[in-house]
């Protein structure tokens, strides 16, 4: 797949940091119960952390106890689904339309009017406040 944003290797490294670019670039995850945005509900924007490309809104944030930010809906057009049969496992991978960064995974076992759960990793995230939310 060709993606907007294209950058060599060399580049990403320099760009993102060593856990950004395992998740990114290499389909890692990071450890859970950890990451920056898993008990983080502020209003605003979450975008990716490779491109800036959005991709969630703060609103379809939920706690699903899984370890990792949750969100029952992604920004249409953004996310590029793939099957992910590693580990064992039948999963759903999802990545930045825009850059091809690996995010995470989507699984039909949310609580939410979707049943969908976006299971993200924080450091593949950047947030954005709202611009009405006072400093």
């Amino acid at each position: 797949m060709t993606y907007k944003v294209q950058k060599t290797e060399e580049d990403w490294k320099k760009e993102l940091t060593p856990e950004q670019y395992s998740v990114l670039r290499q389909k890692g995850t990071e450890r859970p119960f950890t990451g920056k945005y898993e008990n983080f509900y502020e209003k605003g924007t979450y975008h990716c952390a490779a491109c800036g490309a959005k991709l969630f809104e703060s609103g379809t944030k939920f706690d699903s106890h899984c370890g990792w930010p949750s969100f029952d809906k992604a920004i249409p057009g953004t996310i590029e689904y793939h099957k992910d049969i590693s580990f064992g496992m039948i999963r759903t991978e999802v990545l930045c339309v825009n850059c091809g960064g690996h995010l995470g995974h989507v699984f039909d076992d949310g609580p939410t009017a979707t049943g969908d759960r976006y299971c993200i990793n924080s450091v593949s995230l950047k947030f954005e406040p709202d611009s009405d939310v006072k400093k």
